[in-house]
């Protein structure tokens, strides 16, 4: 189950237009083989909120999750520091990123807030060294 994490009403706000453009974000995914579709809206350290959607292809492996496609859009912006991380999929349980993201995430975002929910406004808060207690980084190289 996610942590609450203590909010002041500026992170707060800032964490609900998060999830509100991540909601607007999974309306655009590309899910036409698994129906799953999800958003992603990663908020940069200066408040900039950068969005992505799920993409399937027919081959499934060229497909990219909503997380990926939000933190490369932001790596190939210039943005290099990150608050947190927004996913909306309509699941019962909110829905994590999956293993590939959680590395990317770990990788050019190291112990960002992730924020989950689902359309009926479950959501669960999380630290991504909650979520990934032993990612593999540079330290290992």
């Amino acid at each position: 189950m996610g942590t609450t994490l203590p909010t002041s009403p500026t992170q707060a706000s800032s964490a609900g237009k998060l999830v509100t453009a991540a909601r607007r974000a999974r309306r655009h995914a590309r899910a036409a083989y698994s129906k799953f579709k999800v958003g992603a809206a990663l908020e940069t350290a200066d408040g900039i909120i950068i969005t992505g959607c799920n993409v399937e292809n027919a081959t499934y492996g060229l497909t990219i999750c909503a997380e990926r496609v939000a933190m490369f859009k932001a790596l190939s912006e210039g943005h290099r520091k990150f608050k947190r991380v927004a996913v909306v999929a309509d699941t019962v349980a909110p829905t994590p990123p999956c293993g590939a993201c959680r590395q990317i995430l770990w990788e050019f975002c190291n112990d960002i807030e992730v924020v989950l929910v689902n359309p009926r406004g479950k959501t669960e808060t999380h630290r991504m060294k909650d979520l990934f207690p032993k990612p593999f980084d540079v330290s290992f190289l």
